[in-house]
This record gives C-alpha cells, structure tokens and sequence, in this order.
C-alpha cells in the first residue's frame, strides 16, 4: 500500500484526484496506476488508477501467481469489473467509496463471469494516509472533481 499511497500523492501533485493503484504478483509489483483526467471538465472516467495499472501489466508474463490489487481508494464498479476480469484474487483498499464503492456488492447476484472465482477483499490498510490525501483536494477550492458530492461530503466529514 505504500506505492500506492506514493502514487495518489504524485497524483495530486500533479492536480488530479489522488487515488493510486499497485499491482502485485508473489511479492513483486507488476503494474501500478495514478488518477489521470479528473481535471478535465466532465472529469474523465476511464482515467482511474486500476485501468491504468491494469494496462500497464506486462504481456506474456508468467501468470500462475496471483494477482492482488492494493488501491487508495475502494474500486468503482467499473474497475471492480475490470479488476475481476483480469483474474485479481485480492482487493486491497485504503479509503471507503460511499459514493460508488463496489467492494461491498454482492456478487452472488452478479452474472457467473463476475463471481466464478474467489475473491477477498480488505478495506480500512492505511486509511488515515488516504483519507488526508483526499481531504488535501477537497480543501484546494482549484478541485472540482465530484465537489459536492456525497463522497466529497464524507471525505471532508472525517477527522484527519
């Protein structure tokens, strides 16, 4: 969680909302992922962390590790999806989405592609680290990525 914490840090150096992505096999960190396009008005959907990591993983690569996911801030449905396509068998989350959070979901409910393989999932390592990342956004009035919104109104609720 470390890198990933580095990642969403380099992130929001960079303007953008700070959430970061690492990828890991055994003990090694294959692929990892910052938060790009949140900038942008509209803020570009398809620039999240875990697609990023997820494109960056290497082709043809021994494959018979695991694959675990350690992210800052819980995966969207969409790179929870895209999480579990690609055969991730661990989800690790630093900060709860309250907004749109796919961790909690339940899969049994989802179509067998989603849920033929085990998965665990670990939210809360590193929580405070994250948290103050996003809170360092949302009090920076140059922000407007979801400000205002259900998860902005969380993030800035929490004691930091």
């Amino acid at each position: 969680m470390d890198e990933a914490l580095r990642h969403a840090a380099a992130a929001l150096a960079g303007g953008e909302f700070p959430v970061g992505c690492v990828l890991v096999r055994g003990e090694r960190i294959v692929a990892a992922g910052a938060r790009r396009g949140s900038r942008a008005a509209g803020g570009g959907e398809l620039g999240h962390a875990e697609l990023l990591a997820l494109q960056g993983l290497p082709g043809g690569e021994e494959t018979s590790a695991p694959l675990r996911a350690f992210v800052t801030l819980e995966p969207c449905l969409m790179c929870f999806a895209a999480l579990l396509l690609h055969g991730t068998s661990e989800i690790v989350f630093a900060f709860e989405d309250v907004m749109g959070g796919a961790a909690r979901i339940d899969r049994s409910r989802l179509a067998p592609l989603y849920r033929e393989r085990p998965l665990r999932v670990q939210g809360g390592l590193r929580r405070t680290e994250s948290l103050r990342l996003l809170q360092a956004f949302y009090r920076d009035p140059a922000h407007a990525y979801w400000r205002g919104s259900l998860l902005a109104a969380h993030i800035l609720s929490q004691p930091g």
